[in-house]
């Protein structure tokens, strides 16, 4: 038996530390060579650390949040074997051929010791086992790069390596002699999207990464079909452009159109109240509480949607205050956990970036999202008593995705028409 040290590895040039955010083994737990122990982030990127070697888990020397610096001991691993090196010779000299690629990278001829290793850099992390096997095989820094990771963010696994190096070395053999089926599973993995010198690559954020994966699993899980319609806001424009100077002046705060528009919508939420609801396997979970979702924008753009709670119980100058609150700080990037749970059902503001209309992915679990487009003046046909004319009207498109799982056209067109009527019929003399 021997101890194996566990050490957190350089993930480039300036990035000296690093902040454990999960431990993904236990003490106790059997671990495989390249299998992930740990999750770290730093200020660059958020990776895995594996393991180099197979053993057992024995300790633990630092828990989550904690900073740790490169090089820094972090776990010990016990192994079956007397040697803690990584790189001792197979016991065995099996040739390339026929040698699984695990005992392939650990071969060394004299023209492959010669060859530039590879390295990790600030935007891609490479385990010792996968640089093991890549300066090994002979690849190089261009085609390790150009590997497709299946592992946490993007990471090249031992299980990419094999695959790529299975690819490699039976690239010159004619199409036909290869298996239809095995190769249509490989061929994703093949075909990555090589960046030249001078296209820049950017690692995302965590919110990125987050937001990814949350619109993917939406769009995998929802049956998404959208319903639009125009509604004229002239009366509100006119109402809002009146009382917002005098609401500033006796409130403190400014007067957008986000409150005015999110009080219909809880209004027309109370009227369909299964537009209010959430889908459990085969079931249907009827919200009691309209918690109405905002998406808003952080400080580095990305999009964060904090919670409007009991929506339909605040007044015009309450909504106003949460609307200005929720947003305020999103920008600044206070917003607390509670902030953002609970939403049964989302609204996003396309006309902030000049677009007319959009087709909104679901947040989930909700089952609606409404996007308000941008408030135009366009010639329109005005109807009244005396006739209809052309006039000048301030116009907006609604545009309502729903989950087609449980609510029909019907009612996903009814619950936006009401949205349109409610800002329609606004009271030109209203007080606040």
């Amino acid at each position: 038996m021997a101890k194996f040290e566990l050490k957190l590895p350089k993930m480039g040039e300036s990035v000296a530390e690093a902040t454990i955010t999960s431990w993904l083994k236990e003490v106790g737990d059997t671990i495989e060579a390249d299998e992930a122990v740990l999750e770290i982030a730093t200020d660059k990127v958020d990776s895995e650390v594996p393991s180099e070697v197979d053993g057992v888990l024995v300790e633990v020397l630092f828990n989550v949040d904690d900073v740790v610096q490169v090089g820094q001991t972090i776990a010990i691993i016990e192994t079956e074997s007397d040697s803690v090196a990584v790189d001792s010779a197979p016991k065995s000299e099996p040739t390339k051929e026929s040698a699984p690629v695990a005992e392939v990278a650990k071969t060394v001829t004299a023209a492959q010791e010669t060859a530039a290793p590879v390295a990790s850099s600030d935007d891609r992390f490479y385990s010792p086992l996968v640089k093991n096997m890549a300066t090994k095989e002979g690849v190089s820094q261009d085609e390790l790069d150009a590997i497709p990771g299946t592992g946490k963010d993007g990471r090249v696994t031992k299980n990419d390596m094999r695959a790529y190096l299975e690819n490699r070395s039976s690239a010159p053999k004619s199409q036909p002699t290869q298996p239809a089926a095995p190769k249509q599973t490989e061929k994703p993995k093949a075909a990555p999207v090589v960046a030249s010198g001078d296209d820049e690559i950017i690692e995302m954020s965590r919110m990125g990464k987050l937001i990814a994966h949350h619109m993917v699993e939406s769009v995998q899980t929802s049956a998404h079909v959208q319903s639009f319609i125009e509604a004229d806001v002239t009366k509100i424009w006119n109402w809002r452009k009146k009382v917002k100077d005098g609401f500033m002046k006796r409130e403190g705060e400014n007067l957008t159109f986000t409150p005015i528009f999110m009080e219909a919508i809880a209004k027309a939420l109370r009227d369909f109240p299964m537009m209010n609801i959430s889908v459990q396997g085969d079931t249907i979970i009827k919200k009691k509480h309209i918690n109405l979702g905002m998406a808003a924008a952080l400080g580095d753009g990305n999009l964060i949607v904090p919670v409007i709670k009991d929506a339909d119980q605040l007044n015009l100058v309450g909504m106003t205050k949460k609307v200005n609150d929720l947003a305020n700080r999103a920008r600044l990037n206070q917003l607390k956990p509670d902030d953002i749970q609970g939403g049964t059902y989302t609204v996003t503001n396309v006309g902030t970036f000049g677009s007319i209309m959009g087709t909104p992915i679901i947040n989930q679990p909700q089952v609606g999202i409404l996007a308000l487009g941008a408030i135009r003046k366009v010639p329109a046909v005005v109807e009244t008593p005396e006739g209809d004319f052309i006039g000048i009207r301030y116009r907006m498109f609604l545009s309502h995705s729903y989950d087609h799982r449980v609510v029909n056209g019907a009612l996903g067109g009814q619950f936006v028409k009401a949205v349109k009527d409610y800002l329609e019929a606004w009271d030109s003399n209203r007080e606040i």
